[in-house]
């Protein structure tokens, strides 16, 4: 819905900063200036105990000196309130008295259609919530009494009871002027195809409501007390209403516990979620009735950046968890994840709560797991790699898996671990022997390298890994972006894929890229707000910087575009060699690599060709991939480094 020109001007005109601020404060009367709209309090957004966010009545901005957090009483009621910017917007304009803008008449005419059914469900909720209190509701009562859900969490969650008679709330809304068409589109009653009369949809069950983010009851959940019922659990169907695939139940509630910190926690049914809340995960949501949907996610992101799937610890959770993982793996991307929190085997967090105490749940909350962990776990669990078909078809099947990723840095980091548990369950790694004990048998022509030779061997190919150089072409690629902030956009994909040295390089990577398309000086500010000005100082004083040609001439872009495509081919070529390194390094160490040699003459055969200034020559790239020779020039040199290592250990390699 699109607002009309002047709406949020004269909304921000109306409202008092102030006054939507403090119902979420106390204000620090000795900092604090009334008269003149200066407020001061401990921040809303952090724990502290002194008074460090500051507001601005008269220009309507807040700001907190401890934790940065700043904006508007739209962005104040969205972040404290977890809302969308419109339902933000709505909340403001009923306080300031002022009217949202009309839809268009068919849009309204929806509206009005949604807003009957939701009042009839809430009617129906009312009437079973009057049934569990009746005699017919005595055994429901006992059910719920033997779960451990009294009567004050019973009001709490509104549940109801719906009697064994066919026409209870048929006849029960039909006297309250509902009519019937209502009834069955609400989904609280069944019209037989063949004209018959309309009957009851829950009979003989526990009603659990079901309501949207805003309250609003849109269906029903029902268990059957008859064990031998077709169906235990039974939810209401999809109506104009109720989307099951795009809902969630206890959606409000949590969403708000969610923004103040609590961790959201997605579990399977309504009564994991009520177990959940009322031990104290008050952030505990469950899908309706289906596998979670692509649609959930969304929703589960728009609340949290990175929710718990609690799953029951049986084969069918596992399974479940391994298809919420190849639902979630193409849609993951920075600061948009999942976790999970398997549950003891035979106990679902119902069971769990109740068997060991909210102790024990906040504990498998504590060690949920990674995605990447439960994939690499359902590849390789109960499977024997003992040839080398076997390992290149898990190989193949990780990579098909990991290849789904869109979000090339996501993917890059996904491979690299994977890679690391690949390592570890094929070159599993011996306790060093004690002095006199077991001496493992070495692999036959592998070297004898004491522990202190193999940290000289590894500093020596650390320090020959060109990681100096590559921190200084790091630094003019960012002063080149600061400075050219209009070229960002072409190379965004290749500098984003940089794992830059420092901490300083890596937040001023993360501003520009928060940030495409700004001017310069805005970019500059940003990142002085952000990284501190000492930073942005310390990077543009450095001398190799100030003789960059983009830094020189900043007026020619043309010029600047060429270094940059230079440079970050460099750097993105040396990088790849210096993770190869590293590996090389760690197979010394661990005397488990016969191909050493060969793998080190890789590696800096393309670091060598990266730094002859090729710019973006795929050709480059490709010959490196293929292990072509490199120039006479370049294997003498690499050959002397590899005498100067061998000199390190004795010439035993």
């Amino acid at each position: 819905m699109s607002l009309p020109p002047g709406f949020l001007d004269e909304l921000r005109t109306r409202i008092s900063l102030t006054d939507v601020v403090g119902r979420k404060v106390m204000w620090d009367q000795r900092k604090s200036n009334q008269a003149k709209g200066d407020m001061w309090a401990p921040c809303p957004f952090h724990q502290e105990k002194t008074a460090s966010f500051h507001v601005d009545d008269r220009k309507g901005f807040y700001y907190c000196f401890g934790c940065h957090a700043k904006g508007d009483a739209i962005s104040f009621v969205k972040d404290t309130e977890n809302v969308g910017f419109m339902e933000a917007i709505e909340i403001l304009a009923r306080e300031a008295g002022m009217t949202m803008p009309a839809r268009d008449p068919k849009a309204q005419e929806k509206a009005d259609r949604r807003t009957q059914l939701a009042d009839v469900m809430e009617q129906a909720v009312q009437y079973y919530r009057l049934q569990l209190k009746t005699n017919q509701g005595a055994g429901a009562r006992d059910y719920l009494d033997r779960r451990g859900l009294k009567e004050d969490a019973q009001e709490r969650w509104n549940i109801g009871f719906a009697p064994d008679n066919r026409h209870g709330i048929i006849t029960h809304l039909r006297e309250k002027g509902v009519a019937e068409e209502l009834i069955v589109a609400s989904g609280l009653a069944i019209k037989p195809d063949d004209g018959g009369q309309p009957y009851d949809r829950f009979r003989g069950r526990i009603i659990f409501p079901i309501r949207d983010a805003r309250g609003r009851a849109i269906s029903l959940g029902g268990r059957a007390l008859d064990p031998n019922a077709r169906a235990k659990y039974l939810n209401g169907p999809e109506t104009e209403l109720f989307d099951k695939g795009r809902s969630l139940f206890n959606h409000g509630p949590a969403r708000e516990a969610a923004g103040k910190s609590q961790q959201l926690i997605v579990a399977e049914g309504y009564m994991d979620v009520i177990a959940l809340s009322e031990a104290g995960f008050t952030a505990a949501v469950a899908p309706l009735g289906t596998a979670i949907t692509e649609d959930q996610l969304r929703l589960l992101w728009r609340i949290a950046p990175e929710p718990v799937i609690a799953l029951d610890g049986d084969t069918a959770g596992l399974r479940a968890a391994m298809r919420v993982i190849d639902l979630a793996l193409p849609l993951i991307e920075a600061g948009k994840s999942l976790r999970f929190a398997i549950m003891p085997e035979g106990l679902d967090p119902d069971d769990l709560i109740k068997a060991q105490g909210a102790g024990a749940m906040q504990k498998l909350l504590d060690q949920a797991r990674p995605m990447v962990s439960l994939l690499w776990q359902r590849e390789t669990e109960g499977k024997v790699f003992d040839s080398p078909e076997r390992k290149a078809a898990l190989d193949a099947d990780l990579r098909a898996a990991i290849s789904r990723i869109q979000d090339p840095s996501i993917r890059r980091h996904y491979g690299d671990e994977i890679k690391n548990l690949r390592w570890t369950l094929f070159n599993p790694r011996r306790d060093a022997p004690k002095k006199g004990g077991f001496q493992p048998r070495r692999p036959w022509g592998a070297p004898r390298i004491d522990p202190a030779q193999a940290t000289t061997k590894a500093s020596l190919l650390a320090a020959a890994s060109g990681e100096v150089e590559d921190t200084l072409r790091e630094a003019v690629v960012l002063a080149a972006f600061i400075t050219h902030p209009r070229l960002i956009e072409r190379f965004e994909a290749k500098f984003e894929r940089l794992d830059m040295a420092t901490d300083d390089h890596r937040a001023m990577q993360s501003v520009i890229l928060a940030f495409p398309g700004e001017d310069s000086a805005d970019l500059r500010e940003k990142i002085i707000a952000d990284c501190g000005a000492r930073a942005l100082e310390k990077l543009f004083a450095q001398n190799h910087v100030q003789i960059a040609p983009p830094i020189r001439q900043p007026e020619n872009g043309e010029l600047a575009e060429l270094c940059l495509t230079e440079e970050l081919a460099k750097l993105e070529a040396a990088q790849g060699a210096r993770r190869e390194l590293r590996v090389a390094a760690a197979e010394i160490t661990s005397l488990v690599d016969e191909g050493l040699t060969y793998r080190l003459n890789e590696a800096n055969r393309a670091r060598f060709e990266a730094s002859q200034g090729k710019g973006e020559d795929k050709g480059l790239y490709e010959r490196a991939d293929n292990g072509l020779l490199i120039e006479r020039e370049k294997k003498e040199a690499f050959a002397a480094l590899l005498k100067q290592i061998q000199g390190s250990s004795g010439g035993d390699e």
